[in-house]
């Protein structure tokens, strides 16, 4: 039985706990406290607050042996007390070293102190004066400590527990110029955790969650921080609590601030997703070999993390935000590459003017929708657009009318080409039973439609532009040398799934009558109309119903694409993200189609027109996606 740990994913707790100003014992019970609540949750790493056994504010008191020595004191007192418990605590207290007060964190796991990391950069300007009581890590000469009757490293190292290394940093450290995160990170650490006593200001909490993401972000790692709250001295500052957890650039988890109880942020890191992204970053790997270096690393295991533990929501549409606001930007974004990609293509070439298969269908619509807003942009009519409506044995009076209302909206030129009498002519040239309705029969209206268009395109001094979307390059569902080729692919890196959102935000911002239709195209049954309708006139052929749902193959294609899932992986997210909506046989099912499909269908991809690259997933052979076309499945489809 697989264990959320088989699958990469780390639980992370950042804890502010309740403090008592100068008053070790009392925080130590505080601690104990909040370590607790983050083991019920599964946490297997858990940050807590800078100088936390001390309080942060203790100021002159730091002089004072009693306070030093009962820091040590309430260290031993934990320590004994998560004696046996797997879990991997860093907390903030001050070490004595020779003649030097060091700001430090220190790790401890089952009752053993890992070792003690000093902060190296202490802020001493306006409200900060800690050089008055600190040495900077920078100025330790010692290796070794004693601290509560264990020797223990002590200085900058990483901490190793399997595939997690963790690197520590205190407060100020993030705030500097070059953070010894970055150097951590470059040098193995994939989770950064930082001890904080990070007071409130207007607007800060939102520069800190920057500083914070954006650090993750760089280094393509873990961040958690964890920072002093509410029991902290009110003298000249008030500081809040702030806890948050990031992975790669985006907060998975914040506490809420202010809470005279402390705060917590819990999240499942994932660790494959993150070696995944550094495996791709050359450059990331670049910065290692000048600024990274051999560290002194400290060894251990961490407890595992269960199926039930792992709570870390995953999104059954990873390329639509789900914020109606967001989404309307990245649509917005996504319409405008789109667009001045085939302007650009259209005035490098010096072509004005633009062929286009018109189906009815989404994919065709959304590369007319394109069409219309690049000629816009290159300030040339919209009749400049040739749309080309060639009805086949599939098409029906649905799509038909759909295609021809949404040509006549925008203005573009009409011309229709009836490809049935041709497609017979060639399947008796071939020898081919016009009423046998396999691949041969479908794929003969295909080819019959992409060689219509490309001649016309030549006769019309025009650019073709490719209707083909993602998804479908990705399942290998479009005919080779068909509709799988044009001279310039607009959808050719926007998946299904994005693609009705597209249409949808076009319909929102059109005139009322282009509205209605697009409406009424974003009702209709994805389709390719290459068999005949049913007896009511009805599509019979649902792409949906013959290679499975597109959200369930854009999720899969995501996953595999942007972080090498694997299949186990994969289903497992896949009903994370679903819910009931898919049964665990479902998931599997369509899973397995779509490995199947992916691999067979390379040779497809191998040889793709051009086409903007307008999200982080794409299959271009010049780019993004560089594969064999006989690579064996067999080692994907058979965990």
């Amino acid at each position: 039985m697989k264990t959320a740990s088989d699958f990469g994913f780390v639980k992370i707790a950042a804890c502010s706990a309740k403090t008592a100003v100068a008053n070790p014992e009392k925080n130590a019970a505080y601690l104990l406290e909040a370590i607790a609540k983050a083991r019920k949750t599964g946490a297997q790493v858990i940050v807590l607050p800078e100088l936390a056994l001390s309080s942060y504010t203790a100021a002159d008191l730091f002089h004072q042996d009693r306070l030093i020595r009962g820091c040590e004191g309430a260290l031993g007192r934990i320590l004994t007390e998560t004696a046996g418990d797997p879990a991997v605590i860093a907390l903030g207290m001050p070490v004595r070293v020779g003649d030097a007060l060091y700001n430090c964190a220190v790790l401890i796991q089952n009752g053993k102190i890992l070792g003690a990391v000093p902060k190296e950069y202490l802020p001493n300007y306006q409200e900060f004066y800690e050089k008055r009581w600190f040495a900077p890590g920078s100025s330790a000469l010692e290796e070794e400590i004693t601290l509560c009757g264990q020797r223990v490293p002590f200085g900058e190292m990483l901490f190793r527990f399997g595939e997690l290394t963790v690197g520590v940093e205190v407060c100020e450290d993030l705030w500097v110029p070059i953070p010894p995160s970055s150097r951590l990170a470059v040098s193995g650490a994939n989770l950064i955790l930082n001890l904080s006593a990070s007071n409130e200001l207007v607007a800060k909490d939102a520069y800190r969650k920057n500083l914070i993401s954006g650090q993750s972000a760089r280094c393509i790692c873990a961040y958690a921080y964890a920072s002093s709250g509410l029991g902290e001295s009110t003298t000249d500052l008030v500081f809040g609590g702030a806890c948050t957890v990031a992975e790669n650039g985006t907060i998975l988890a914040e506490g809420e601030r202010f809470r005279q109880d402390g705060a917590m942020a819990v999240a499942c890191v994932d660790l494959d997703r993150l070696m995944a992204e550094r495996r791709k970053d050359g450059s990331f790997h670049d910065c290692a070999a000048v600024y990274g270096g051999r560290m002194r690393v400290v060894s251990g295991e961490l407890p595992e993390l269960s199926l039930e533990q792992m709570d870390r929501p995953y999104d059954p549409t990873p390329f639509i935000p789900s914020d109606a606001r967001t989404r309307a930007e990245r649509c917005r974004e996504i319409f405008a590459i789109q667009s001045a990609g085939l302007a650009r293509r259209l005035s490098h070439t010096g072509m004005k003017r633009a062929v286009i298969g018109i189906s009815g269908g989404l994919d065709s619509t959304l590369a007319l929708l394109v069409s219309h807003e690049a000629m816009k942009r290159l300030g040339l009519p919209e009749e400049n657009i040739l749309c080309v409506t060639m009805p086949g044995f599939g098409t029906t009076d649905r799509t038909y009318q759909n295609a021809l209302e949404l040509i006549r909206s925008l203005g573009a030129e009409l011309r229709e080409v009836d490809i049935k009498p041709s497609c017979l002519q060639h399947m008796r040239d071939i020898g081919h039973d016009p009423s046998v309705h396999d691949v041969t029969y479908e794929n003969t209206q295909a080819r019959e439609r992409t060689q219509i268009l490309m001649d016309l395109a030549n006769k019309e001094g025009g650019l073709l532009v490719g209707t083909g979307d993602l998804s479908e390059l990705a399942m290998g569902w479009c005919t080779y040398n068909g509709d799988h080729m044009s001279m310039y692919g607009v959808n050719a890196s926007v998946p299904k799934t994005l693609v009705r959102h597209l249409v949808a935000f076009v319909a929102e911002e059109s005139d009322p009558r282009t509205a209605a239709v697009l409406r009424e195209v974003l009702d209709t049954p994805v389709s390719p109309e290459l068999l005949p309708p049913d007896e009511n006139g009805e599509i019979q052929q649902k792409t949906e119903e013959n290679i499975g749902p597109y959200e369930l193959h854009d999720f899969f294609l995501y996953h595999f694409l942007r972080f090498g899932c694997q299949r186990d992986k994969l289903a497992f997210l896949a009903s994370r993200a679903f819910g009931e909506k898919y049964s665990k046989e479902e998931i599997e099912k369509w899973l397995s189609l779509f490995l199947k499909r992916f691999f067979i269908s390379q040779f497809k991809r191998s040889c793709l027109p051009d086409g903007p690259k307008v999200g982080s997933v794409s299959l271009s052979p010049r780019g993004d996606w560089r594969m064999p076309s006989d690579a064996d499945m067999g080692a994907f489809l058979a965990e």
